[in-house]
């Protein structure tokens, strides 16, 4: 996907100027020009910004009464260039396109439009899956302001009936703050902070050892530093009317009223945005579920939401005064909140660490490369955010497994790109068995894996303690209204359910008298159903589903039934 950032040159002295008079932005927005994708009070469960466990998230949740099927609307006038259906992600959706160089994009539908659901079907069966990305030109679905495209659901990875909507800048693909352009939320609450984060910096990598000092907001004396240190805040915004945690606009850093670092949340990156495991303070995250969003930048960490940022962010006093931190914090509607700590340098300030070291160093800017008699490890440049003291040590083979485990370092340091891993497997791997083998983790979980000249290997973006187990159990079939014989013909479709208990499913298919048939799948619920189609014939008809794990493990279901 392409992207462009949005250039900071020459932002400094406009971007300060403008943090006194409200909202801070890079560029101009046309307000007026969308309406908004539902006919009832907006009212927002996320918005732009928000620190999600992977991501940030990329658009506005529009909350739907709790319900599913509200009627969506098209904000503006324009063109469909792009509908989908996706297992997880964002479900079922649709992008449009507008001459005013955006495109808006609605996530999660029950349903699409007839004219855009005949579409969709006729490229499920033509591909014969149930998943399809289709583009289309600027001639097949025109739409004007305000026309129904289809209504609201919680399709794809939705945890409950909503609308994610996004604007893009068309050129860019990148996702721009909706309430910029207008479309704003009841809400004229300023943002809580609930903490602040000093982080004795040193000259070491940012990691789980980095000594930190949590300040809760009642907190007012004078904190002691010595040599470089960072700081990071704990806040969210909330919303007239609502009780959600929702993402801030902007966060601003000044020492003795001198920008430090400025992060707005106006525009973000698809390919970036699982660097905010290095935006956030992820070791502090991973063992209390807290989100310190960190003022100073690791040095590898590629996401531009930084549109001030002295140095590195991070603050070397060079003087025994005492001066003055003060974080700014604004939601979209520029609503402020304010917080300031006193800081002094002193000598007899020690901060107290622990010894790091490591059985190899690993370079954020290089290729690493790591060897031990059972395993073997690749790492691409720009994996790391920052150097790493990296650990490794073997333990003992679980009853499970048909390796040692491999403990590859921990839990606490995060990746941006995925690394090869090789394992080598003990005797017990027979001929039989290689083909199924696959690499987890100490929770069971799957990260792929085939076999190949002596070793299981796979790619994975986090480290962890691994080794090798097999699948060979294929996936479990469920009927939940069908059997053999069954008299179908006071039902609109068949129900069944499946899952699979180690690799996951691969593909589903299903039949009618040998023909294919689209099965629509919620990966969620597990659920998996094909609605009667009009032609089909009264009478006894064969239903054949067939269900494939990653490991090429097969269940079949094959049964008569009467309609």
């Amino acid at each position: 996907m392409k992207y462009i950032p949005i250039l900071t040159i020459a932002l400094f002295s406009t971007l300060n100027a403008a943090a006194q008079t409200g909202v801070i932005t890079t560029r101009e927005y046309p307000k007026g020009y969308f309406r908004n994708p539902l006919a009832i009070p907006p009212q927002a469960s996320g918005t732009f910004g928000e620190l999600r466990s992977t991501h940030f998230h990329a658009g506005d949740d529009y909350r739907t009464q709790q319900r599913v099927g509200l009627p969506i609307f098209a904000v503006a006038d324009g063109y469909v260039s792009r509908v989908r259906v996706q297992i997880g992600g964002g479900g079922n959706s649709v992008y449009i396109s507008h001459p005013n160089g955006y495109t808006s994009v609605y996530l999660h539908m029950h349903e699409f439009n007839a004219q855009l659901a005949a579409i969709v079907k006729a490229k499920q069966y033509e591909l014969q899956r149930f998943d399809v990305d289709i583009p289309l030109d600027n001639q097949t679905v025109s739409l004007k302001k305000g026309d129904r495209i289809g209504l609201s659901g919680n399709s794809g990875s939705s945890q409950g009936p909503h609308l994610h909507f996004e604007i893009r800048d068309t050129e860019t693909e990148a996702p721009l703050n909706p309430q910029l352009f207008g479309l704003a939320f009841p809400d004229n609450i300023p943002p809580a902070i609930h903490g602040v984060t000093i982080y004795d910096l040193a000259d070491e990598p940012f990691s789980e050892q980095t000594p930190r000092r949590h300040l809760s907001v009642k907190d007012n004396q004078t904190v002691l530093v010595n040599g470089r240190f960072g700081i990071g805040i704990n806040t969210v915004d909330r919303h007239n009317g609502t009780t959600f945690n929702n993402g801030v606009y902007s966060v601003e850093l000044l020492l003795d009223n001198k920008p430090i670092s400025t992060v707005l949340f106006e525009a973000l990156s698809f390919e970036t945005s699982r660097a905010i495991h290095s935006y956030i303070d992820y070791p502090y995250y991973i063992l209390k579920k807290t989100r310190v969003q960190k003022s100073f930048k690791d040095p590898n960490n590629p996401i531009n939401i930084f549109h001030v940022l002295e140095g590195d962010g991070s603050i070397t006093l060079t003087d025994s005064q005492e001066h003055t931190l003060t974080y700014r914090v604004r939601d979209a509607h520029g609503n402020t909140s304010s917080h300031t700590i006193k800081v002094r340098n002193d000598a007899s300030y020690v901060p107290v660490r622990q010894r790091t070291t490591g059985t190899a160093m690993f370079r954020y800017d290089r290729e690493n490369r790591f060897a031990a008699e059972n395993i073997e490890i690749t790492m691409p440049p720009d994996a790391l955010y920052d150097h790493l003291h990296f650990n490794y040590h073997q333990g003992a083979r679980p009853t499970d497994g048909y390796s040692m485990v491999q403990h590859v370092h921990n839990r606490f340091i995060p990746l941006f790109e995925s690394y090869e891993l090789k394992i080598k497997p003990d005797s017990t791997l027979t001929d039989a068995l290689k083909p199924k083998a696959i690499i987890v983790d100490d929770k069971r979980n799957s990260h792929g894996g085939n076999f190949d000249d002596g070793w299981v290997r796979t790619k994975t973006r986090s480290f962890g303690s691994f080794h090798i187990a097999v699948d060979t159990v294929a996936p479990t079939i469920q009927p939940q209204n069908i059997s053999a014989g069954k008299d179908m013909g006071a039902v609109s479709r068949i129900n069944i359910k499946i899952f699979d208990d180690l690799s996951g499913i691969q593909s589903f298919n299903g039949y009618i008298d040998n023909d294919w048939v689209l099965m629509e799948y919620d990966s969620k619920s597990r659920s998996l159903w094909h609605e009667f189609e009009s032609t089909l014939s009264k009478g006894t008809h064969r239903f054949r589903l067939e269900v494939i794990d990653w490991k090429d493990n097969k269940q079949v279901y094959d049964i008569n039934f009467i309609k």
